[in-house]
């Protein structure tokens, strides 16, 4: 039985509670979401596997969880990254935001209410997914992923539509002291 950390709106732990139940009663908790660039500033994407708990066959950033209780949150996100699609590299958290949304799933409806704390990363390899996690993957320019986000806006998780944008602006990444960003090639600062 999977645990997530439940918090308060200012991220503090308020206690735990088992995964499904949490999507179910649309109980705040914590969660990340990675996003990773190549060199030529393309953005790893993965396609969520179809028997997934919600979201799945949709495609989203390089990997999203919980951490488990009673572990750091970053080392949980790289744990996570290297489970489910095979990569390790250096992150760096840009941004946390809280958002709620039901979703339908399997016909059901589950409700994510997350404080998600957002990283970035940078790997030129080649992932290696976990074919539970994520049944395909594919690297793509930010010009092209919102042409396509524009026409086939179904196609990707609500979470990921949220964030994008905010991940695209070079304003978030020069805050936190990061030298890269998809129009530029120089990375300093992700560790």
């Amino acid at each position: 039985m999977t645990k997530v950390i439940l918090v308060d709106k200012k991220d503090n732990q308020i206690g735990w509670e088992e995964k499904i139940v949490t999507h179910q009663k649309g109980k705040l908790h914590r969660a990340f979401s990675i996003f990773i660039f190549n060199s030529k500033g393309e953005l790893l994407l993965q396609k969520r596997a179809k028997l997934k708990y919600h979201s799945g066959g949709l495609w989203s950033n390089a990997c999203c969880s919980h951490p488990r209780p009673n572990q750091n949150l970053k080392e949980e996100a790289k744990r996570k990254l290297k489970e489910e699609m095979g990569i390790g590299c250096s992150i760096k958290e840009i941004f946390s935001f809280i958002y709620k949304k039901k979703v339908k799933t399997k016909g059901r409806y589950l409700i994510e209410h997350e404080f998600d704390h957002v990283f970035l990363g940078k790997f030129d390899g080649r992932p290696r997914p976990n074919k539970k996690e994520a049944e395909d993957w594919k690297w793509i320019s930010p010009g092209a992923l919102k042409k396509d986000l524009k026409g086939n806006p179904q196609k990707y998780t609500y979470w990921f539509k949220l964030i994008l944008e905010r991940v695209l602006n070079k304003k978030e990444w020069l805050k936190r002291k990061i030298l890269y960003h998809p129009q530029g090639a120089l990375t300093k600062g992700l560790d």
